[in-house]
């Protein structure tokens, strides 16, 4: 079969660059390898989207996107103003109902085996895998958007980077039969820093958020709480190493939580499947020990039960592509201006460590402009990445990988590949 686009990876940045692609009127296949799309934001459990200044530069997708969760009663708009917070499971049908309107091709389950481009370059040749079947696609654009720079390994590319440093990844879990009114009135009481606890009401139903780090330049009202449990043996130091809840939408009595955060060595690959498996392990008897510290410590919970446990690890960093510009933290601090904008971002550099003493949050004052060609492969025109694989060191790559981030990414490839492909037949 016969592609303008194929795109790999039907996670955040995925399903942005599928959805424009076909919207445009290219002739696009999304190919996913697991049976959902949404990746972080589905199975991941990474809700909400973090709030960041746009400057509504390829932001179209997000918008429209939050249309259609209209459309399934499955979003609310939170007291701050940020309309991305979704429920994930009416989600998932979402976003089929978003690319079947646009008529883009999707396959689920299925992965890339073999990529070879012709001998012009025009155009590459797909080998596909799709449980016990394989098939073949022509393809004259492919946007890699794996996470994981797959279609980059397959090529035999060069990265930036392969875990001389990394980000200490998480895997999220969600509890309900919390009684919200009693943790909501409790935690107001206890944590009066609204930075920090948030409570609100929507359809009269309440919403709220909270954290507790191991930063120690903030006064963590939760820190005498955990510190109790340290040393009560009800968790070990490491568990309290970062703590965040979020309401869910339409989940009443629902909190989705934004930890345990897994503790690796610094030059250990999180694509090895040795670590990649212990660490999923390690998350999940983390977890069972934060549930039980919910229920013992904070009121409200003592009918909560562990209703949902993330399918995937929340990897923050990890391989990074050699593009045709490398973004770096010095543009970021200094406002470096472009001619060809991709998105625009105002989130701070942070960087989830092993240790509390190399945990960063480095606000920065002003929105900064990443041009498209850090997603452009260094070595083929019509070949690109979408989402966390973008080219940046690593302190950059800290503030770019979040959600609206990669919304945006995938929006700006496929609006960059229409625009060539329009020059080529009218040139």
């Amino acid at each position: 079969m016969k592609y303008d686009l194929t795109i790999f990876g039907g996670g955040t940045a995925g399903v942005a660059a599928a959805y424009i692609a076909a919207k445009y009127g290219l002739k696009t296949l999304l190919v996913e390898k697991s049976d959902v799309l949404g990746g972080s934001i589905t199975q991941g459990l990474v809700i909400p989207c973090m709030k960041v200044d746009t400057q509504k530069i390829n932001t179209e997708f997000f918008s429209n996107l939050t249309i259609f969760m209209d459309k399934y009663n499955a979003r609310i708009t939170y007291s701050d103003g940020n309309q991305g917070w979704f429920n994930f499971e009416l989600l998932k049908i979402a976003l089929d109902d978003m690319l079947s309107s646009v008529n883009c091709d999707v396959l689920f389950s299925c992965e890339p085996l073999e990529i070879n481009i012709s001998n012009n370059l025009n155009n590459f040749i797909c080998k596909l895998n799709h449980k016990l079947l394989s098939l073949y696609i022509d393809s004259n654009y492919i946007v890699d958007a794996t996470a994981n720079g797959k279609i980059f390994q397959l090529l035999n590319l060069d990265f930036q980077n392969k875990f001389e440093i990394s980000q200490t990844p998480t895997l999220r879990f969600m509890l309900s039969n919390i009684d919200m009114k009693t943790f909501t009135d409790w935690i107001l009481e206890v944590d009066k820093d609204r930075n920090i606890t948030t409570v609100c009401k929507i359809e009269s139903e309440i919403y709220m958020s909270t954290a507790y780090t191991w930063d120690k330049s903030k006064n963590w009202a939760l820190r005498p709480i955990f510190n109790k449990a340290v040393e009560c043996g009800d968790l070990e130091y490491n568990d309290t190493a970062y703590f965040q809840v979020f309401s869910v939408p339409k989940m009443y009595g629902t909190l989705a939580f934004n930890c345990p955060r897994i503790h690796i060595k610094d030059n250990e690959d999180m694509l090895n499947p040795f670590v990649y498996s212990k660490a999923l392990k390690q998350g999940r008897e983390r977890i069972y020990r934060l549930f039980n510290f919910c229920k013992k410590y904070l009121p409200g919970f003592e009918n909560a039960y562990i209703s949902n446990i993330s399918d995937m690890l929340g990897i923050r960093e990890s391989y990074r592509i050699k593009g045709k510009y490398t973004y770096t933290k010095d543009d970021i601090i200094q406002g470096k201006k472009f001619d060809n904008i991709a998105f625009a971002c105002d989130y701070p550099i942070d960087i989830h460590s092993n240790s509390n003493k190399n945990d960063k949050l480095e606000y920065v004052k002003r929105t900064y402009y990443v041009p498209i060609e850090v997603l452009i492969s260094e070595k083929y025109d019509n070949l690109y990445c979408a989402g966390r694989i973008l080219s940046a060191d690593f302190e950059a790559q800290a503030a770019l990988r979040t959600q609206m981030s990669c919304f945006s990414m995938g929006e700006a490839v496929s609006k960059d590949i229409v625009r060539k492909i329009n020059r080529q037949q009218y040139s």
